[in-house]
């Protein structure tokens, strides 16, 4: 199915861009904003990528972006990677959502641009053929959500606030959120919640089912980080080509109807490497 990365370009200690690689210099003075943590030992198979840019609350800027485009650009070629978590070094903040200071610089061509690639990302993120969890454990908002709805599951401490805020900035969420909110939680409540700008914390935003669980926040604020740890736990025993596949039936599935959504389960039930795979399994 996919082919592995060789073993001497595996993501096993923290990850800097290519830019900060080439430079010593340069790489003892910026902390990448994107760093990338391949477990080991009961956790081997779950990657993180830790988002570190905490003088901008993990804002989407260009380098973050950037970074983050390569990380995954680098782990989807990796068959290691049988779960990848999305979590924060900033403590009370999961992302902030696009950096509005470094939009005020561009002109239009270039926001117009800079927006294209946030949608791109996110596509990237939703596209990403491993299960992708995002850990939240403090503040998502408006680029930042979307970030999250890109994932697969969602764990929220009780603390974190998450919403499309754009509206109440005179903006348009316009990296997906105007899309996977409603096929989250249906068209009537997504309306609601992008109109109004609302904003939820873990407990509202778990009872409409915006997310996966919410946790009670601990002193180490990182309660949502160690429920999706335990959530990746759970999926590491499983077939990872099988996990891989019911994924592609889902995603898939959702965008036809019902019967071009049976074909694809099909399509997918049949595939050779699924057959082998539960042989193995039952065994």
């Amino acid at each position: 199915m996919l082919r592995a990365l060789p073993r001497a370009l595996r993501l096993r200690r923290p990850w800097m861009s290519p830019g900060a690689r080439g430079c010593a210099a340069h790489a003892s003075t910026r902390t990448p904003e994107i760093q990338v943590q391949a477990l080991t030992g009961p956790n081997q198979g779950i990657t993180e990528i830790l988002m570190n840019r905490p003088h901008a609350r993990n804002a989407l800027g260009n380098v973050f972006v950037s970074e983050l485009l390569e990380a995954l650009a680098q782990l989807r070629e990796d068959q290691q990677v049988r779960v990848l978590l999305f979590r924060s070094a900033v403590k009370g903040v999961f992302c902030a959502g696009a950096d509005l200071k470094e939009r005020e610089r561009m002109s239009a061509a270039e926001v117009g641009t800079f927006v294209q690639r946030l949608r791109g990302l996110m596509s990237e993120i939703a596209a990403f053929p491993a299960p992708t969890i995002a850990a939240m454990d403090g503040f998502a908002l408006g680029g930042g959500l979307e970030l999250a709805l890109a994932c697969d599951l969602r764990i929220a401490a009780s603390s974190a606030v998450m919403g499309l805020i754009e509206t109440t900035r005179g903006l348009l969420p316009g990296a997906g959120g105007t899309q996977r909110l409603p096929r989250c939680l249906g068209v009537a409540l997504a309306k609601e919640l992008i109109f109004t700008g609302r904003r939820l914390n873990g407990v509202q935003a778990h009872e409409l089912g915006l997310v996966n669980h919410a946790v009670a926040q601990n002193e180490e604020g990182d309660a949502a980080y160690h429920r999706a740890l335990a959530l990746a736990q759970e999926i590491l025993p499983q077939a990872p080509i099988a996990v891989r596949l019911g994924k592609v039936a889902i995603d898939r599935g959702m965008e036809v109807d019902i019967a071009s959504g049976m074909a694809i389960e099909h399509m997918c039930y049949a595939q050779p490497e699924t057959h082998r795979t539960h042989g193995c399994f039952t065994e």
